[in-house]
């Protein structure tokens, strides 16, 4: 049935059983700004645009969380069953949400019935890293935004699910895809932005961030990740990135990665973007002495002008493949602005977000082996053992020392969201514990191919688990408490006042206490899940939704990991819960 026949059929079945409509409502770029004040949707990826996660819907607590149950539940349908990593949108009563493959849905919130669907037609020959998945959608005006796994940014009509108009981001030839939710952001020059980065690091990419005006699509600016290379504004060039060559040697800048894979977050109160760089290229770190800025870092971008105010870089001279990309989450800290990330390097870092300036860092990891800590600047303090060996040292030439190194390259972190609760003051981080073998390789650039110039297999560290959900206090650097999964956690977090949602590769949504980590209700979905779970108000009631579907990275690069999660089931099912009227009225 086309999206065109189904919108009529849906139509016509509310009219004879007397159902109401869902409404199609404008997104206005203040309801974006201030989506964490309100209860009835949710129009950002995050729960805001501080990325926060956090709801203060307490319909649902901890004394009735056990009584959850599923409203409805909607199949994505066909083969296209790989990993579901999106957070559903939610605007007065329709969830938008994408899925596998570059695909989006429109549902109808109470019901559950599909009310459109938009399948990108995707070429051959595209070269996406970690899946075909897609992380989300973004809503502004009469729009819905998201992108392609062939590097395009397609804004759909909200009622239809119709192409309203679409951009190449970059040639997918060269490596380059899009996996990210877009970031809306406000400019007073430019009106709302729709703001997005790229993927495509193992491909000698490089990476970069743009904006583009929300109605049409045309581009504004774009900056640059990686020394040397210089942005736009306006269609003409403005800033160079860094200075040329002053932590790259040579010229293998022009193939320096940093991308930005996993998008931003915007602070209202600085009025900046932060968003994350990724992995230098190659991964075999001889090649290119030096820090190799501005690769594993956190950038703070001007949404008016693309220009960098500040960065800190997590992981200098990367040879591990510690993609700096994941979540910068502004919070208060005892009367600072102040920004926290928990690095796939096993250290979580707390930022003072108006300069960058470093606060304090601490593992919430165990074991790791790379660096013993972090100095008074937080610039890791390397074990030089343990970085992989140069190919040019052995024999032949082909492959370097290998070591064993925690975490391993999948992360302490990676794309799975944390929460912060500003009621317990604690960040939850969905932490794995994982090792790997890794070495060096020689490798040489060639457009289209992948430029890692390493092999490695991950490992786990521990008998009994790898997952790890921890709750992390940022004032005192403690870990308050660990809730253990046998398989990695990668699916994102969210926190109400008194409790913790996550989802686990075995498929079990669950519910925790905030203050202790107490398991108080869980639901199995019959898939992994690998997605963030959102709340929201509708008639009075507290909806969670979350998408189910096991894929994503761990099964494509697990090594002995992989072996552990090979007996799971993929699927893709969109669930929704509430507590049953009776139980809400108690």
């Amino acid at each position: 049935m086309t999206a065109n026949k189904w919108l009529v059929t849906a139509g016509a079945l509310a009219l004879s059983v007397g159902l109401a409509q869902p409404t199609f409502a404008d997104v206005s770029i203040d309801s974006i700004v201030k989506d964490a004040e309100t209860a009835d949707d949710v129009v950002s990826y995050g729960l805001g645009p501080q990325g926060q996660r956090y709801s203060a819907l307490d319909k649902i607590t901890k004394d009735n969380v056990d009584q959850l149950v599923p409203a409805w539940a909607l199949s994505l349908g066909g083969e296209k069953m790989r990993g579901q990593q999106a957070q559903p949108l939610v605007k007065d009563g329709v969830i938008y949400f994408t899925g596998s493959y570059s695909r989006v849905w429109a549902v109808d919130a109470k019901t559950g019935h599909e009310l459109w669907q938009y399948d990108a037609r995707l070429p051959e020959g595209i070269l996406p890293c970690c899946d075909v998945i897609n992380r989300g959608a973004a809503l502004i005006g009469d729009k819905v935004i998201f992108g392609t796994l062939d590097a395009k940014l397609v804004a759909l009509d909200q009622k239809t699910g119709k192409v309203v108009w679409t951009k190449t981001i970059d040639d997918f030839k060269g490596g380059y895809s899009y996996t990210a939710a877009p970031l809306i952001v406000p400019s007073s020059a430019h009106g709302p932005l729709i703001v997005t980065g790229v993927s495509g690091g193992e491909f000698g990419i490089v990476g970069r961030v743009e904006a583009r005006k929300a109605d049409n699509g045309d581009l504004v600016w774009t900056r640059p990740t990686i020394e040397g290379h210089v942005g736009t504004l306006n269609g003409k060039d403005s800033t160079m990135t860094g200075t040329k060559n002053e932590t790259w040697k040579g010229d293998l800048w022009k193939t320096g990665g940093g991308a930005t894979w996993l998008g931003g977050t915007y602070d209202p109160d600085t009025k900046l973007i932060f968003i994350g760089t990724g992995n230098p290229g190659p991964w075999n770190s001889h090649m290119r002495p030096g820090d190799n800025k501005w690769s594993c870092s956190r950038i703070a971008i001007d949404p008016e002008t693309g220009d960098i105010k500040w960065g800190f870089q997590t992981t200098p001279h990367d040879g591990w493949d510690f993609d700096g990309v994941n979540e910068v989450i502004s919070f208060d800290l005892d009367g600072t602005k102040a920004a926290a990330t928990a690095d796939r390097n096993g250290f979580f870092y707390v930022l003072n977000r108006e300069n960058g300036k470093f606060i304090r860092g601490f593992p919430f990891v165990e074991k790791i082996t790379w660096a013993t800590g972090l100095d008074e600047n937080g610039r890791p303090l390397y074990v030089a053992d343990n970085r992989p060996g140069d190919p040019k040292d052995s024999k032949d030439g082909k492959k370097g020392a290998s070591v064993f190194a925690v975490p391993s390259f999948l992360g302490g972190k990676n794309q799975q969201q944390m929460a912060y609760n500003p009621g317990t003051k604690l960040f939850y981080v969905p932490a794995n514990e994982w090792g790997m073998d890794i070495h060096n390789e020689p490798v040489t650039y060639k457009k289209g191919a992948a430029y890692l110039g390493a092999g490695f297999t991950i490992k786990p560290i521990f008998d009994d688990h790898i997952g790890a959900l921890k709750a992390v206090d940022p004032a005192s650097g403690k870990i308050v408490w660990t809730v253990k999964n046998r398989a990695p956690l990668w699916g994102g977090v969210l926190t109400t006042p008194g409790l913790v949602f996550y989802g686990t590769p075995e498929g079990d949504l669950k519910a925790v206490d905030a203050t202790d980590g107490k398991e108080l209700w869980h639901f199995n979905t019959g898939s992994g899940i690998v997605a963030p779970p959102i709340t929201w108000e509708q008639d009075g009631e507290q909806f969670v939704s979350v998408l189910s579907g096991w894929g994503g990275a761990v099964p494509l690069w697990g090594g002995e990991v992989a072996k552990t999660v090979a007996n799971l089931n993929q699927g893709g099912m969109l669930w929704t819960f509430k507590l049953p009227k009776r139980v809400a009225a108690n």
